[in-house]
């Protein structure tokens, strides 16, 4: 396991950051998931040996965070969520600076630097002074800098913070790129459910300092026993017929939700449109959703 933490506990005098967190993270993108103030960036100043635990153990690349803190951030790149950047450097300039901090000699972490900024896409713009970047690049160039080093693992904290959509689809793409192309390990942090969806192989689920869920994100929105049903019609007319076969649903709009235990059921919606006449649009099973693991759990349709 690349992280690993037992009964891990932060406090700041009466609140309770961190509570009784014990999670492993192997390699892969795995999410760290939870609203704004559900403890994720403390856990990951944690990792890094930036904040001292309260209770509790971790260890990262099977180093002791307590005690090895400096070896850890020299083997790890880390992402922070608010800016830090320079503004009268360029990113040359900076990303060189922080790949020799990891220990890459001068002429490396020169060579290092022009490969990672042409990854990130900011090889045209490298010589510029950071402080005239758009919100975009300075997110692109603090990704630049936690992989320059060709860390085993980076931690990233919002890495979409303040981007537009199309902002946030490319800092996906490249998270995505670091891990496939590159072989690094990402622990990735979000408040944005459905952007993890769409990069991360594991979830850790959060709330209030505590962990709600880990498992796989194949896991968390396999298939629903519940099928979209969608006519070209009248789907009121639909709606009795199906209820008169013994079936569960509801009406969503246009859409009926319907309970399906087995393929008899599915034929009994199917059988049933046609006898009615009507088109058939779409017949979907639905998945599960990470928005459900903070809902209040509700009744099948």
């Amino acid at each position: 396991m690349l992280i690993e933490t037992r009964g891990l506990t932060k406090r700041f005098g009466a609140v309770t950051a961190v509570e009784e967190l014990d999670v492993e993270v192997g390699a892969g993108i795995t999410g760290l998931v939870g609203a704004n103030g559900a403890g994720k960036s403390t856990v990951l100043k944690i990792l890094l040996g930036l904040l001292e635990p309260t209770a509790g153990e971790a260890r990262v690349l099977g180093l002791d965070v307590t005690t090895d803190g400096p070896e850890i951030r020299g083997r790890v790149g880390y992402m922070p969520e608010h800016d830090c950047l320079p503004p009268d450097m360029s990113a040359t300039e900076f990303v060189v600076h922080m790949g020799r901090m990891s220990g890459l000699p001068a002429a490396a972490a020169r060579e290092r630097t022009a490969d990672t900024l042409r990854h990130v896409g900011l090889y045209e713009e490298r010589y510029r002074p950071m402080g005239g970047y758009s919100t975009g690049m300075r997110q692109r160039v603090k990704l630049a800098q936690a992989i320059v080093h060709d860390p085993q693992l980076v931690l990233l904290d919002e890495p979409t913070n303040g981007l537009d959509p199309a902002g946030r689809d490319d800092m996906l793409e490249l998270v995505r790129r670091a891990s496939t192309e590159f072989g690094i390990s990402v622990l990735v942090t979000s408040h944005l459910l459905g952007e993890l969806e769409r990069v991360c192989d594991g979830l850790v689920v959060i709330d209030g300092g505590r962990l709600l869920r880990q498992s796989t994100l194949a896991a968390v929105t396999q298939e629903t026993p519940v099928v979209a049903v969608e006519v070209d019609g009248d789907v009121g007319a639909l709606l009795p017929v199906l209820v008169e076969a013994g079936l569960t649903l509801r009406a969503d709009g246009a859409t009926l939700l319907v309970r399906v235990e087995d393929d008899a059921a599915l034929d009994t919606v199917r059988d049933a449109v046609a006898r009615l006449g009507l088109g058939l649009v779409r017949l979907e099973r639905q998945r599960h959703r990470m928005t459900e693991l903070f809902e209040e759990p509700v009744g099948a349709p």
